[in-house]
């Protein structure tokens, strides 16, 4: 039986440690997610049983479908474009709108958009639908296991330098014009001690009012090897995936941006 390490201490350098129970009044976070791929035989009609005795918590429902495309070209005719669409799952939805999960053939995901409650509601609501997946499913295989939190910093202008509030931003060569109107950037950061990857992606996006620039922090911290066997340790992984989204986030961030979430 696998089993799980301790949460290490982060070899890269903190203004500030996060603890579990540490949490900002006016935390920027818009959605978080908890994935869990799997190897299975199950089917998408089976699939549909894990939204028993869930119509009342979760009434709305929608079909997922993977999408594939090919294009073929030959010397004697024009490009001909294929496209169709295989069933995938099952995605369902709160009444609000601000709980979802989907039942895959791929696995399982849980999100919550904001407000967000607290790490320990969002984990209970998750476990209680994988649970109900794994009955319907019957998983063979865990192949991957992702934490991912999309977070909005409104930033208010007027804006000197984006390294006042981010500690990793773009920085422009001084013989280029000064000003910045979009950037998108794209981050694949190995943390080999917990045998996982981060990945961040950040951006700016239509702002959330006049006098602020918006910026999108997205963290996804996954694991693809090494994954538990057994339910217990499958959570303690996802806790351990939890705190080291929190270092990378904090790592991310200067002091002011966090006056900003207080």
């Amino acid at each position: 039986m696998l089993g799980i390490v301790n949460p290490i201490q982060p070899p890269w350098p903190i203004a500030k440690r996060m603890t579990s129970d540490d949490r900002y009044p006016n935390a920027p976070i818009t959605e978080a997610v908890i994935d869990i791929q799997v190897a299975t035989p199950v089917t998408v009609d089976t699939l549909g049983q894990t939204h028993l005795g869930e119509e009342a918590k979760y009434p709305s429902s929608e079909k997922l479908n993977a999408a594939t495309g090919a294009l073929f070209f030959s010397p004697e005719m024009a490009p001909v474009a294929t496209a169709s669409a295989q069933p995938l799952g099952h995605l369902y939805r709160s009444p609000d709108g601000k709980q979802i999960y989907q039942a895959r053939t791929t696995g399982y995901t849980f999100s919550r958009l904001a407000p967000y409650p607290h790490w320990a509601e969002f984990c209970s609501e998750a476990r209680r639908l994988w649970d109900k997946y794994c009955t319907v499913a019957k998983p063979t295989a865990i192949t991957r296991v992702a934490v991912r939190y999309v977070n909005r910093i409104d930033i208010p202008l007027p804006l000197k330098s984006f390294g006042d509030y981010l500690r990793t931003a773009p920085q422009l060569s001084p013989d280029l014009p000064e000003g910045l109107s979009g950037y998108f950037m794209h981050l694949m950061i190995p943390l080999t001690e917990i045998k996982c990857e981060a990945i961040i992606n950040q951006t700016i996006i239509e702002p959330a009012k006049p006098d602020v620039v918006s910026i999108v922090l997205d963290i996804d911290i996954f694991r693809t090897v090494d994954l538990p066997v057994d339910e217990d340790q499958l959570w303690a992984l996802l806790e351990q995936l939890r705190q080291a989204k929190n270092r990378v986030f904090e790592a991310s961030i200067t002091e002011e941006a966090r006056r900003l979430f207080k």
